[in-house]
């Protein structure tokens, strides 16, 4: 049954108001709790509640993202945010105190209960009340970065492009039109970047507000905590920035000059980096979201039967929403519902191995939510970046064992798997960039946006590799910042994409040692929610919990040498 069965609940509490929601938090507000199997009662019909809100939440979101411009769907969205959660904010602080003062709380055995616990330990210590309407505020902020965003294209031969349908003529061979395709992008990006520039101007004013509220000196510090960072620190981040400035930068340049000495041009443009060196057509995996669709559920059957069906469930139901099309919001996601115990994927899929890649991606989150969707608690589902990007990374690498599915032609299949090893390694430097931006950011709230875009060049030729020539537009580095919705609807949620990718890598490479084995550790650790620490869960899965510069080369190493494996 996918629908998990209520006790707790009773009827439909659709429409979704704040009058037929309070009851059940007073009940557990006033609920007496005499004994240990009160107290694990009552964290269950929290549990039910939690579950059934989020999902109404994840509806409203997602509605809302796949059509930006559809107003009740943001008159939807907006109900939930400013009538709702304010008072769910309230509650939840309400409850976790209640459930931290009880005296039955030692009995509560295992290490799922020490992770909950340590989690809503940190959620009464930042709480305050009066950090409830600006997270409000920036919730709503937030939701116009995507409206922004949404409704950007540009025109091609006469056809009105999504950035993400234009950015495939990236690939052709006709260079010009990659110039052209190029500066369009950009030139529209450039008309909104005073309003985006604005726009997080008055994020980063609530955000530092917020930390402020907390008793925190600075945002970034405030989210550590938040984040629930628990088992590593700034220093550690710093370092892992630095070991990818010297281990990975370098290998940016090596791909660019070989790029640059088999396309036989004088200099590297910036819209020179996709197009085959070789001067063969761009890889199609796939025509349509159909196609994409299937193959994806043959791909993943051929892993193991359970995942594609979980794909093909998907696909039934209605949670998959695959196409580009403008007024759709940027980005792709996978997103959990903890009621139906089924995800949504949602993503804008032109016909690119980088859609294709990005399916893979999604895909293995969405086999995370179903593998884990049997735990006791809401909570214990709630998985922290740092592993849930590692189910979503490693399903990229195993799957890339069965892509013959996509590519049947030998020669198309190892350029497919030459282009996703390199771009594993090469994406960690703007990841770095990324993290370390937001770490100035924040601990220097009073910036100009002068000041931000100089730091920002300035991360970027610490990151960025030397030869590529960016010098004909330089406004274009500037702001490439704006790009990242990350910055603006999850602050600090990326580095764990490199953390991530390291714990990826090591899947893959016990996968190519031994397949059955690696593959019942990742199921093991995922199946496991967030019931143990980091470092646990990486050991679970057969991995290290480890970003240092020595674990990095290890890595870096192996992915090269089976890169160069690869005769395309």
């Amino acid at each position: 049954m996918l629908e998990l069965e209520k006790s707790f609940i009773e009827g439909d509490l659709a429409p979704l108001t704040w009058q037929n929601i309070q009851p059940y938090f007073e009940n557990l507000e006033n609920r007496e709790i005499q004994t240990v199997e009160d107290l694990k009662c009552w964290l269950k019909d929290k549990s039910e509640l939690e579950g059934i809100l989020q999902e109404d939440l994840g509806w409203r979101y997602i509605r809302q993202t796949t059509e930006t411009n559809n107003e009740k769907f943001r008159e939807d969205l907006e109900f939930f945010i400013n009538e709702i959660e304010p008072q769910l904010s309230e509650y939840k602080d309400i409850l976790n105190r209640k459930l931290l003062s009880s005296e039955y709380l030692k009995e509560l055995k295992g290490s799922a209960y020490f992770v909950y616990l340590r989690g809503i330990n940190s959620e009464v210590k930042l709480f305050r009340k009066e950090n409830v309407p600006l997270f409000t505020e920036l919730q709503l902020l937030s939701n116009e970065y995507g409206r922004i965003t949404g409704q950007m294209s540009i025109e091609i031969n006469g056809e009105t492009m999504t950035f993400q349908k234009a950015a495939n003529l990236l690939k052709s061979k006709d260079r010009e039109l990659r110039k052209v395709v190029y500066e369009k992008i950009n030139y529209r990006r450039a008309e909104d970047r005073g309003l985006l520039d604005s726009l997080f101007d008055k994020m980063l004013k609530l955000r530092h507000q917020i930390a402020l509220n907390a008793g925190f000196e600075n945002f970034r510090d405030y989210m550590f905590e938040s984040l629930g960072r628990f088992d590593y620190n700034v220093k550690e981040c710093e370092t892992f920035h630095d070991s990818i400035q010297k281990l990975i930068v370098p290998l940016l340049d090596k791909y660019d000059a070989e790029r640059l000495r088999k396309l036989g041009f004088e200099s590297l443009y910036p819209w020179d980096t996709e197009v085959d060196t070789d001067n063969k057509p761009p890889l199609a995996p796939f025509k349509d979201s159909n196609e994409l669709i299937e193959k994806t559920i043959d791909t993943f059957r051929c892993v193991k039967a359970e995942y594609g069906d979980v794909i093909d469930m998907m696909k039934e139901r209605g949670h998959l929403d695959l196409d580009s099309r403008i007024g759709k919001a940027p980005g792709g996601y996978n997103y959990p519902l903890h009621k139906s115990s089924l995800p949504f994927i949602f993503m804008h899929a032109t016909g690119s191995i980088r859609d294709m890649v990005t399916m893979m991606h999604e895909g293995g989150h969405a086999i995370h939510s179903w593998l884990s969707k049997d735990l006791e608690l809401n909570g214990f589902k709630e998985t922290p970046s740092e592993i849930a990007e590692v189910a979503s990374m490693a399903m990229e690498l195993i799957s890339m064992e069965y892509w013959e599915v996509f590519f049947p032609q030998k020669e198309d299949l190892e350029r497919a798997k030459k282009y996703q090893l390199e771009k594993i390694l090469t994406i960690l430097p703007w990841i770095a960039q990324i993290d370390a931006f937001q770490h100035w950011i924040y601990t220097n709230p009073e910036h100009s946006s002068l000041e931000r875009k100089e730091k920002w060049l300035e991360l970027s030729r610490k990151y960025s590799g030397k030869i590529i020539d960016r010098s004909q537009y330089p406004d274009f580095e500037s702001y490439s910042w704006h790009r990242q919705l990350h910055l603006f609807e999850v602050p600090f949620y990326y580095l764990e994409y490199g953390i991530a990718q390291l714990g990826a890598i090591g899947i893959w490479r016990n996968y190519k040692e031994n397949p059955k084995q690696a593959l019942h550790q990742y199921e093991i650790a995922l199946s496991e929610g967030y019931s143990y620490t980091l470092p646990e869960l990486y050991e679970h899965a057969g991995i290290k919990f480890n970003f240092s510069e020595e674990y990095v080369q290890e890595l870096v190493d192996f992915v090269s040498k089976e890169s160069e494996s690869l005769k395309n």
